[in-house]
């Protein structure tokens, strides 16, 4: 048995002390970099993501319409600072009143599940309301309050922080969240307000500060390649959502009370999906960048030894000034050669 109590597990203590363990010293080490890494990682995602919400989505929506780049740019630092210190005061309060980060994880679904599936439907049925998603949204957080109090005292008969955590309230405030929400913005859309958005005008509403497409290629501005990467990302989200909030829950259904055996193949199933995932994650983007990383390993290696890039065969001189110069000004403009005329310097000696 791992030597830790209940609550150091429910605090997220697990993965350490198997790494400890097992490792020793070098298992809680690797543990401490693993998690400083997520952490920083996270944070930084977090930070940006509110920041650009409240730069784009507030400021320059309803403050500063015609808002510059250098605008957006001072805000998002502003509100960088201000929600890394928030969030730092927030963390320190749930540690004193002494909620675990297991706590927090399942709480966080009652508070932000009733925004699942309006958000889903705004961004994939023509009919969604706007307004219906906002009142489906609030009502279904305060539905799903309601919910996980009173579930918290049917089971236990109080209210306490305990009580509260429990699988069973957790549970009963996320489903409240996360259906009663759909209904109400189904219901909402379908009968009081219904909608009949054209996606297609979606771009024209859509204002950019600075339109740069650098880096963007000509495929990924192609409709018929975005509609088809829609239809993949569907079908394999809709996929993988039934795998694991229905298939995935029923398997344990037959075991009942986990042998040794049976929860040591439910663990070994985890890891296969972990480092399936991980090697995924590692590799996909190696793949798809291997054309970049090249051309810049190659840059770093012609520079150290001082070699020259090699060229097609028939390149001639000149070719790549020119070539540049015609990709500014266009096929049908006329194109001047920029490249310095060469002055034989002896023959004007001798004249």
């Amino acid at each position: 048995m791992l030597p830790i109590t209940s609550g150091e597990a429910g605090a997220g203590l697990v993965p350490p002390a198997v790494a400890t363990e097992l490792l020793g010293t070098a298992g809680s080490v690797l543990i401490l970099i693993m998690l400083f890494m997520a952490i920083v990682s996270t944070g930084s995602a977090e930070s940006i993501a509110v920041s650009s919400l409240v730069a784009y989505d507030i400021y320059r929506e309803y403050i500063n319409p015609e808002a510059t780049g250098d605008d957006i740019l001072r805000v998002s630092r502003i509100v960088i600072v201000a929600f890394g210190l928030f969030m730092g005061i927030f963390a320190i309060v749930l540690q004193t009143i002494g909620l675990n980060l297991g706590w927090v994880y399942l709480f966080m679904g009652v508070v932000i599940g009733s925004a699942v599936c309006p958000l889903w439907n705004l961004m994939t049925w023509k009919k969604a309301s706007g307004t219906g998603a906002i009142i489906a949204a609030w009502s279904g957080l305060i539905l799903a309050l309601i919910g996980w109090l009173v579930a918290a005292q049917v089971q236990s008969g109080s209210i306490t922080v305990a009580t509260l955590g429990t699988n069973e309230v957790m549970l009963s405030g996320n489903l409240i969240a996360i259906c009663s929400s759909g209904i109400i913005h189904f219901v909402y859309s379908m009968w009081i307000d219904p909608q009949d958005y054209d996606f297609s005008t979606l771009d024209q509403h859509i204002t950019l500060v600075e339109d740069d497409q650098r880096g963007l290629t000509d495929e990924e501005k192609n409709p018929k390649v975005l509609a088809k990467a829609e239809r993949w990302i569907k079908r394999r989200g809709y996929v993988l959502t039934l795998v694991l909030i229905i298939i995935w829950p029923l398997l344990s259904v037959p075991a009942g009370k986990f042998s040794q055996s049976y929860f040591a193949f439910w663990v070994l199933v985890a890891i296969a999906w972990g480092f399936g995932a991980a090697i995924i994650i590692v590799t996909l983007p190696l793949a798809e960048s291997s054309e970049e990383i090249g051309m810049v390993l190659t840059g770093i290696w012609n520079a150290i030894t001082g070699r020259q890039p090699e060229r097609p065969e028939g390149f001639e001189e000149g070719e790549e000034e020119a070539a540049a110069t015609k990709a500014l000004v266009g096929d049908d403009d006329e194109v001047v050669n920029t490249t310095p005329a060469k002055i034989d310097v002896s023959e004007e000696i001798d004249a």
